[in-house]
């Protein structure tokens, strides 16, 4: 009889222990009524300037920090600082390629005094690793861009199969690229019945407020 694989059963060891921080984490945060959300999509997408959008106006309503997760630049934390007002921290992961929970739980320890209602997490722009990771988040963000085009579900399902809220962006870039909505959301209830699905476009707006409105029931709902 074959030797069952080691790598297989360690594989499978690491993943369950990942998700048990991730609990532990969430489990805190409730205590704490911080709700962490985390945002991840591929590079271009616009998880930069879809943050600019909400943060500027959810931040009347809630105290809000960032954490920008890259490998090494910090260009995003530097512009959403800037544009927003609201503390931001870089977390450089150096040649990993996604940001796990005890990443998350060093950043947490920069806001500690800070009393805040929210904190996003921009994980790095990859469509594969940072699905993979349990960062203990309260919400998980996936945004798609008309650009990416409408196989991108198809090609990479975990990222969706594992989102709360999915986000296409650029829809005003639809007479460019020519996108399927229909198929795209279809596949998606699929493989994931109870995500939340919202068009917009960070770039105009056009959209930005459901989103809003969506985070914000999300945010008091943590918080009571």
């Amino acid at each position: 009889m074959m030797e069952e694989r080691r790598t297989i059963i360690l594989g499978t060891n690491v993943f369950e222990a990942v998700q048990k921080d991730g609990d532990e984490l969430r489990k805190e945060l409730k205590k704490k009524k911080l709700f962490l959300i985390n945002v991840m999509s591929g590079p271009g997408a616009g998880k930069t300037t879809t943050l600019i959008s909400l943060i500027q106006k959810l931040k009347k309503e809630f105290r809000i920090g960032v954490v920008e997760a890259d490998i090494d630049s910090d260009v995003d934390a530097v512009k959403v600082s800037k544009e927003t007002g609201v503390p931001s921290l870089q977390v450089h992961t150096d040649s990993l390629c996604y940001i796990d929970v005890d990443m998350v739980r060093e950043s947490l320890a920069h806001f500690e005094k800070m009393d805040l209602d929210c904190l996003f997490l921009e994980n790095i722009g990859n469509m594969v690793c940072p699905s993979t990771f349990d960062t203990g988040a309260c919400l998980n963000v996936c945004i798609l861009s008309l650009p990416d085009g409408d196989e991108k579900p198809f090609n990479y399902p975990s990222m969706f199969e594992g989102s709360d809220l999915i986000l296409i962006n650029k829809i005003d870039a639809l007479n460019f690229f020519p996108f399927d909505f229909g198929k795209v959301e279809k596949f998606i209830h699929e493989i994931n019945p109870h995500a939340t699905i919202l068009p917009y476009s960070a770039k105009t707006g056009q959209g930005v407020g459901e989103i809003v409105d969506y985070l914000s029931l999300k945010i008091q709902d943590w918080r009571k």
